[in-house]
């Protein structure tokens, strides 16, 4: 059977379905040219991160596909109602990515904290003639401890979020429309741990408490995030989205970030996505990434192993 990995595989993952008799096809074909390679090349297995999409045209037109795979967390971008109607099997791998993405929230979280993005662009301009004044305009930073983080969305991101941050040393409060309570266990190098006991909160409460919030939520039909939700919050908040585009109304931040009100922003994901609107990119108040919160050597080595050995137990039977 053939497994095209349309928007790459970690080697680990190849190794796995090569060694129980899959060939694998790490050629990456263009959205428009799925449909035809898949027939073409009578290709079982599709596997996708967040580039390709699989909607119903290629589900209807594509009759040798079996399984439909997800290179992490979110489903936005695959018809999966529509895909299991049809008896195709849809995967994903929830739990692989979990670690990287929230050590990017708080890559951004330092960053804005510090105004490290914004140093990181003048510095190398002006560093050698202003090197007084850049000290100065950056001497106004932020601790991450002692400082109250809010959670919005406590699935398995939102609680590595909470791990760390207990870790550092600040008060987590947590908001979820579907979880009431998690356990959150914070683990020491040496073997010892504790067990941390949230409870979550109406995500009001996150609002008017936090000094940082972070979005970890999926897509959704309306902004979570938006004038009158920036407006209950504290004067000078920071604001990290690492889930997806859109949950944000990036013209009531940009607004807010020119007013004030927020103190700074962190985000690897966008509306307007792969195209974000200029006067996001040009913000200067606004750490960014490319929608790399998955994309650590250790996450995709998880992935690409999660998805083979999913792959392999549904498919063994008809090799």
């Amino acid at each position: 059977m053939k497994v095209l990995a349309n928007d790459g595989l970690s080697q680990s993952g190849i190794a796995a379905l090569e060694k129980a008799g899959f060939e694998v096809i790490t050629t990456k074909v263009a959205q428009e040219q799925v449909a035809n390679y898949i027939n073409t090349n009578n290709v079982s297995v599709i596997l996708v991160r967040s580039a390709t999409k699989v909607r119903q045209n290629i589900i209807d037109n594509c009759p040798s596909l079996k399984i439909i795979g997800r290179g992490g967390v979110g489903m936005d971008n695959i018809d999966v109602k529509y895909a299991v109607e049809k008896g195709i099997h849809v995967i994903n791998t929830p739990a692989s990515s979990s670690e990287s993405v929230a050590e990017l929230v708080f890559a951004h979280l330092f960053s804005g904290a510090r105004f490290l993005h914004d140093a990181n662009r003048n510095m190398p301009l002006d560093g050698d003639s202003q090197f007084n004044s850049l000290k100065k305009a950056y001497a106004d930073g932020i601790e991450l401890r002692g400082k109250t983080i809010g959670i919005i969305g406590f699935g398995r991101i939102g609680r590595e979020v909470a791990r760390m941050a207990l870790g550092l040393g600040m008060k987590v409060l947590a908001s979820d429309k579907y979880v009431d309570e998690a356990t959150i266990k914070v683990d020491f190098y040496n073997g010892q741990f504790i067990n941390v006991d949230i409870e979550t909160e109406p995500m009001e409460d996150i609002l008017k408490h936090s000094d940082f919030i972070t979005l970890h939520v999926p897509a959704q039909d309306g902004y979570v995030i938006g004038k009158e939700e920036i407006n209950m919050m504290k004067d000078g908040v920071g604001i990290v989205n690492c889930a997806r585009g859109g949950v944000i109304d990036e013209v009531a931040l940009i607004d807010a970030l020119e007013e004030g009100k927020i103190r700074f922003a962190g985000l690897d994901v966008f509306e307007e996505e792969p195209t974000p609107a200029i006067q996001v990119l040009m913000n200067p108040k606004i750490s960014m990434t490319p929608h790399i919160g998955a994309a650590t050597l250790e996450a995709q080595d998880r992935i690409g192993t999660e998805l083979a050995e999913q792959i392999i137990s549904l498919l063994k039977t008809e090799k």
